[in-house]
């Protein structure tokens, strides 16, 4: 009975697993035309967006602890998840011309990305540590019914 106990709660382990790791995200940032200039293949039904990649070290796919590399402009079709066109410095520059785009607001990474994972992760060491922290008893005073 014992045996099977320890058996399904290692089997209850394994299945927790919570991956971390570097990962690649891509995330759209500006809309381009649909127009021959911008098609990705011949046939003119797949158009190129412009999207932002940046390599991170993050939690579960959900809580970004470092931005590794800086973002960075790629060509991407939408739809098509991890899959870009890397683009010269030259086409970045001239597409962003092109469309009156913001270099610079385009490149910028949102709050969370930056800052939200060290947030969390440093919220869960002070919960873990004020955790450890013995809490004082308070002094029972007696009481005549």
């Amino acid at each position: 009975m014992l045996l099977l106990g320890l058996g399904s709660a290692a089997t209850a382990h394994a299945r927790l697993k919570i991956p971390f790791g570097e990962r690649e995200v891509i995330e759209k940032v500006a809309d381009l035309p649909d127009t021959e200039e911008y098609a990705a293949d011949r046939t003119g039904k797949r158009f190129i967006d412009l999207g932002r990649l940046h390599h991170e070290y993050n939690i579960a796919w959900i809580l970004p602890l470092n931005v590794t590399q800086p973002p960075r402009l790629v060509g991407m079709v939408q739809g098509e998840a991890n899959t870009y066109y890397d683009l010269s410095e030259e086409q970045v520059n001239e597409i962003v011309k092109a469309n009156n785009l913001d270099k610079e607001k385009l490149l910028s990474l949102g709050f969370y990305t930056r800052f939200g994972g060290k947030v969390v992760a440093g919220l869960l060491v002070l919960l873990i540590i004020y955790g450890f922290i013995p809490s004082r008893k308070k002094a029972a005073t007696p009481e005549t019914v």
